[in-house]
C-alpha cells in the first residue's frame, strides 16, 4: 500500500515491482505533463486511506474547508508548458482538399494560412519561416500522398533553419505526431495544440485557467493511451503495483479521471459564485448587454469606447480575451448598462476547447437582456466568420427571442471606404475612431427597452415628498423640471414595470 500511495503523492518516485527486483530510477516517464497527473492531489475524494478506504474525510457530503478548496484549485493549475520554450521558427504546413482550384476556393485557402500564421505569431518569439500547401484528398483521415509526404520531408529536412512544424488541421492521432516527428526531425504540432497553449497563456482569472485545464484532459488521456513506454509493458509478470490488482497505466487513467472530476467540481463553485453575483445584479435591475464575435473582431475596443473604461487595455492578437470581464456604461437616457465581454470565436475551434467554455458562455448568455454581434467587415471572411459565431451560439441552445433580437454591429468600416451595410439592422462603427457610438447607443438602448419592458414616463411629484429621491434610487431619472409655484417637478425617467408597480404602491395619487 504504501509503495502505491508514492505513486500519487506529488514529489515521489513510483518504483514498479517485477521478480523481487525494483526497476532502476531512470525509467522514463510518459510522454506528458507529470504535474498534470500529480496535481490530483491525495486520493480523489479526499479519502485518508485511498481511494475505496472508509478513513476520515471519505465521506461525499462532508463539508470542505474553503482554504483546502483554494489549495486543491491551485494545486490542480500546475502543469507543464505544452509547447517548447524559447524561439521557434516554424514551418507551416496546410493540406488544401483537392478540387478546391478555382478561384474562390484558393483565396479561401489563403485565407486559413493567414489565420494559421496569425495563430503562430500570438505566441511570443515564434515566427512562421516557410508555408506550404500540400493537396490531399481526406484530409480528415490521411493527410498526405506518399509523393507528397517524401517531397515534404525533403523541403522541412532541407531547411535547417525550422525547429518546428504547425500543421493546420484540427486533431493529430498520437500515431500520427510520432511519425511525422521521426521522418522530419523536428517536434510536430496540430492545431488543438496551439490553440490550447494560447488559451492557456492568456487565460487571467481562475474560472479560465481551470476551463482550460480541463481542455487539456483528453490531450493527456490521448498521450497516455497510446504512451509507448507502457504499451510495451502490459501482459507482464511485474504488471500489477504491490497486489493492488491495477497496473501503473490503469493508476494513471483513475488518477487523470479524479483530476478532471476535481476541476470540474471547482468550476461548479465558481460558477454558483457567479450566479450570486448575477443575481445581485438582477435585483439593481441593470440590463446586460452580451458582446460577441469571431476573435480579433474588436469586441473589447469597441466596449471600451462605450463605455470610457480606460482600464481596458485592448490588444491586436488571436484570443485576447478568455475571461468574461463586465463593464458598466451610460445610454443617451442617463440609464447604466453592463457589456459583458467574452471569448472570441473561431473557425474549426477544436471541439474540447468549445465543450470546456460552453458552461459559461450558456450561463452568460442565458442571463442578457441583448445580444451585440460584432463584425469586422474589414475581412475578407467576414461571411464565414459570420456563419462560424452564428452557428456557435445556436449550438448554446439559447432562448429564441435572445437570438431573433440580436444587435448586429459592423465594425472596422474605417478600414473599408464608403461602406454601407448590406443589412438594413445593421450598424455601421468605428470603435478605434469613434464613428458611428451615438447612433449605436441610442439602439442598444431601444432594444434594451424592448427586451426588459422598460419605459420613458413623465411623472409629476411633490418636492417636499420621498418620490423624488426614490425614483433616483429605482429608476434612470433622465430630466427634472421643476415648478416652483406649485411646489412640484415633471420627472422624466426610465423605469420598469416591476419598478413603476412599487412606485404606484408606495405613492398611490
Amino acid at each position: 500500500m504504501w509503495a502505491l500511495r508514492a505513486a500519487v503523492r506529488p514529489g515521489l518516485r513510483l518504483f514498479r515491482v517485477g521478480r523481487g527486483r525494483p526497476v532502476p530510477r531512470t525509467v522514463p516517464w510518459p510522454h506528458y505533463p507529470a504535474n498534470a497527473l500529480s496535481a490530483t492531489g491525495r486520493w480523489g475524494s479526499g479519502s485518508r486511506d485511498g481511494p475505496r478506504g472508509g478513513g476520515r474525510g471519505s465521506g461525499v457530503g462532508d463539508e470542505e474547508d474553503p482554504h483546502n478548496e483554494e489549495e486543491e484549485e491551485e494545486e490542480l493549475l500546475c502543469r507543464d508548458p505544452l509547447l517548447p520554450a524559447g524561439t521557434q521558427r516554424v514551418c507551416l504546413v496546410h493540406p488544401e482538399v483537392k478540387g478546391e482550384a478555382g478561384k474562390q476556393r484558393l483565396t479561401r485557402a489563403e485565407w486559413q494560412v493567414a489565420e494559421a500564421t496569425a495563430l503562430v505569431h500570438t505566441l511570443d518569439g515564434w515566427s512562421v519561416v516557410q508555408t506550404v500547401l500540400v493537396p490531399t484528398r481526406t484530409p480528415d483521415r490521411k493527410f498526405f500522398s506518399k509523393g507528397s509526404l517524401e517531397d515534404l520531408t525533403e523541403k522541412i529536412r532541407g531547411c535547417p533553419e525550422i525547429t518546428s512544424v504547425f500543421l493546420n488541421v484540427e486533431r493529430m492521432a498520437v500515431p500520427t505526431k510520432r511519425e511525422l516527428e521521426a521522418a522530419w526531425g523536428v517536434e510536430v504540432f496540430d492545431r488543438f495544440t496551439i490553440v490550447l497553449h494560447i488559451f492557456r497563456c492568456n487565460a487571467r482569472t481562475k474560472e479560465a485557467r481551470l476551463q482550460v485545464a480541463l481542455a487539456e484532459i483528453p490531450l493527456l488521456r490521448s498521450n497516455l493511451k497510446n504512451d509507448p513506454t507502457h504499451l510495451g509493458q502490459q501482459g507482464r509478470g511485474s504488471r500489477y503495483i504491490m497486489g493492488s490488482g491495477e497496473s501503473f497505466s490503469q493508476i494513471q487513467q483513475r488518477l487523470l479521471r479524479d483530476k478532471e472530476v476535481k476541476i470540474r467540481r471547482a468550476l461548479e463553485r465558481l460558477r454558483g459564485k457567479r450566479h450570486l453575483l448575477r443575481r445581485q445584479r438582477t435585483k439593481r435591475e441593470f440590463p446586460v448587454v452580451s458582446v460577441v464575435g469571431y476573435t480579433n473582431c474588436g469586441k473589447t475596443t469597441l466596449i471600451k469606447a462605450l463605455t470610457g473604461d480606460t482600464t481596458i487595455q485592448p490588444r491586436d492578437q488571436l484570443f485576447a480575451t478568455l475571461d468574461v470581464t463586465t463593464h458598466a456604461g451610460s445610454l443617451p437616457s442617463r440609464m447604466t448598462v453592463l457589456y459583458v465581454d467574452t471569448i472570441g470565436f473561431l473557425s474549426q475551434l477544436p471541439h474540447g476547447l468549445i465543450e470546456s467554455f460552453s458552461a459559461t458562455l450558456e450561463d452568460m448568455a442565458h442571463s442578457q437582456d441583448l445580444i451585440m454581434h460584432v463584425r469586422d467587415v474589414s475581412h475578407p471572411d467576414s461571411e464565414l466568420q459570420k456563419a462560424t459565431v452564428l452557428s456557435t451560439l445556436l449550438g448554446l441552445r439559447l432562448p429564441s427571442p435572445l437570438l431573433d433580437s440580436m444587435l448586429e454591429v459592423h465594425n472596422k468600416v474605417d478600414l473599408v471606404p464608403g461602406y454601407c451595410p448590406p443589412e438594413p439592422n445593421a450598424m455601421a462603427v468605428s470603435a478605434l475612431l469613434g464613428r458611428g457610438l451615438e447612433e449605436l447607443k441610442a439602439e442598444v438602448e431601444e432594444a434594451i427597452l424592448r427586451a426588459t419592458g422598460r419605459r420613458v414616463l413623465t411623472l409629476r411629484v411633490m418636492l417636499a415628498g420621498p418620490q423624488l429621491s426614490w425614483l433616483y434610487k429605482e429608476a434612470t431619472v433622465q430630466q427634472v423640471d421643476v415648478l416652483p409655484e406649485a411646489g412640484a417637478a415633471l420627472v422624466k425617467v426610465t423605469i420598469s414595470n416591476a419598478a413603476y408597480g412599487k412606485f404606484q404602491k408606495l405613492f398611490p395619487e
